[in-house]
């Protein structure tokens, strides 16, 4: 007797969730053109339009995560490697173009020494992410997690000269490779609303700090260096708990 194979075949997603999908992936690759956009303002010497395109950058990618999952893009598209797409466009916002930016507004020395201190980043960031364990499983960022679109804010903002920030980008270069887990705001379980509410009033007082340039409000320049300090502080706090707990067994 000949058996026929009646186990079902996969299943299509309706038309209308692969549709979002691929405008979601769309929304998500539109930060590539943000990062063009900030690479020519910096290039033109407007500093306050690129990072004003850069806020809008960081809107996005702290959106489309949410969004993708809501919408289970993953299995709606499975053909579709959106992590990958995401890190494309990460690399561009959170690394190129700021560090684009800091060399033609002046914020890192001029000539040779300026160019050697920019390839810093932008080669550690390379390592970090192709790195397998660059996001771990309990959702974290392990090392410095390329936040030099943040590094150029302040460096503008606060008016650093080239010697401060090539320490920062030197120190952050390392750091990316130091095992320090860093809240990833979205995903990390632990204070996951505290984490969500203050990254949403970062961004609100980024907007609200270049809204006040060149003379921003000094309030807001501390609330959002607060926050700074919080999370790093949360950050090394969170990995010497893991750590004491593995200990213990």
């Amino acid at each position: 007797m000949v058996t026929v194979d009646a186990s079902p075949g996969p299943v299509r997603a309706p038309r209308s969730l692969r549709a979002a999908g691929w405008a979601l992936h769309l929304y998500t690759a539109s930060g590539s053109v943000l990062a063009l956009l900030a690479v020519l303002a910096a290039i033109e010497g407007d500093v306050e339009r690129a990072l004003w395109v850069l806020l809008a950058a960081l809107v996005v990618d702290g959106t489309d995560g949410m969004l993708a999952r809501r919408l289970k893009v993953s299995e709606t598209i499975p053909g579709f490697d959106g992590a990958r797409l995401d890190d494309i466009v990460d690399y561009l916002t959170y690394v190129f173009a700021p560090v684009v930016l800091l060399l033609t507004s002046g914020h890192l020395p001029g000539g040779a020494w300026g160019a050697v201190v920019a390839a810093l980043p932008l080669l550690a960031s390379c390592v970090q992410f192709c790195r397998k364990d660059a996001k771990t499983e309990d959702h974290y960022f392990l090392g410095f997690p390329s936040y030099w679109n943040v590094v150029a804010f302040y460096a503008v903002v606060l008016g650093l000269g080239p010697v401060v920030v090539s320490v920062v980008l030197v120190v952050c270069s390392v750091l990316v490779f130091v095992p320090i887990k860093y809240i990833y705001p979205s995903r990390t379980r632990s204070f996951r609303l505290l984490n969500l509410a203050l990254a949403g009033l970062w961004l609100v007082l980024y907007a609200v700090i270049l809204a006040g340039m060149p003379d921003p409000a000094v309030w807001a320049v501390a609330l959002s260096l607060a926050y700074l300090a919080y999370y790093l502080l949360a950050s090394v706090f969170l990995t010497a708990v893991q750590r004491v707990r593995q200990v213990r067994g």
